[in-house]
């Protein structure tokens, strides 16, 4: 596909997609597989940009000071261990499988953005000792599906964070940025090694998700409405399952 396609996509998706906490991941990784990459090929250049887009909103959240570290580094430090964990499976799964579990993860993400709570959460007080073990589980299995699938996992980190570790949404949403840039390089170092990279392709779009992220932070930062942006993306994710479907068994 032409890049003057494939670029604009990329660039919105992380524009969008850094504005409700996510980094593009979830967009990338099944666009690319419906557009015909090879499928370790679909996962790290979107581990890859996925990392790009996220860093780039850390960035605007570090200089906010929105990100939890407390909750965030039990996470961080599960989710770099889980995701060359996945990056290895990927190797080992056909795929008609791969796109089936791909299309079930889009489905579940789809059905949270859908359905989200209209009510920000506010947050209350967890000891350092769940933040550490209920976090640490959440990371390993995040970055497991991220480094399997080439999704950064945000789209659950944050509903996991709100709901399991009460954090604040806002809090929420910049420390699963945080956590998805970590997650996403690990995940991205292991498919490198097993892989064909196009790095100019990887170059030309990093610029585009750098700059996506920076815009979407930013707007994020300041006030967050996504729920409209929720909704489009949850009928665009159903629409992509629908497709991957299709693909699987056609």
């Amino acid at each position: 596909m032409s890049l003057f396609i494939l670029l604009p996509v990329i660039f919105v998706s992380s524009l969008l997609l850094t504005m409700i906490g996510l980094g593009g991941g979830l967009i990338f990784s099944p666009f690319f597989v419906l557009v015909g990459f090879p499928i370790s090929t679909a996962v790290a250049a979107s581990l890859f940009l996925n990392g790009i887009a996220a860093l780039s909103a850390l960035i605007v959240y570090i200089q906010k000071k929105m990100v939890d570290y407390s909750v965030a580094i039990p996470l961080v430090v599960t989710a770099f261990i889980g995701a060359p964990m996945g990056a290895l499976v990927t190797q080992r799964v056909d795929i008609q499988k791969f796109i089936i579990i791909l299309a079930a993860v889009l489905f579940l993400a789809a059905v949270r953005m859908l359905f989200s709570p209209k009510k920000q959460a506010q947050g209350k007080n967890v000891s350092l000792q769940v933040k550490i073990l209920v976090g640490g589980a959440i990371g390993l299995l995040i970055g497991f599906m991220g480094g399997l699938l080439g999704i950064g996992g945000g789209v659950f980190i944050v509903p996991l964070l709100i709901y399991l570790i009460k954090v604040p949404t806002k809090i929420a949403a910049a420390s699963s940025i945080f956590i998805v840039c970590f997650s996403s390089f690990s995940g991205f170092a292991a498919h490198a090694v097993m892989a064909s990279i196009d790095w100019q392709f990887i170059v030309l779009a990093s610029i585009c998700s750098f700059a996506g992220g920076q815009i979407g932070s930013r707007i994020m930062a300041e006030k967050l409405k996504g729920r409209t942006i929720r909704v489009l993306f949850g009928i665009l994710l159903l629409f992509m399952c629908a497709k991957l479907v299709h693909r699987a068994f056609m």
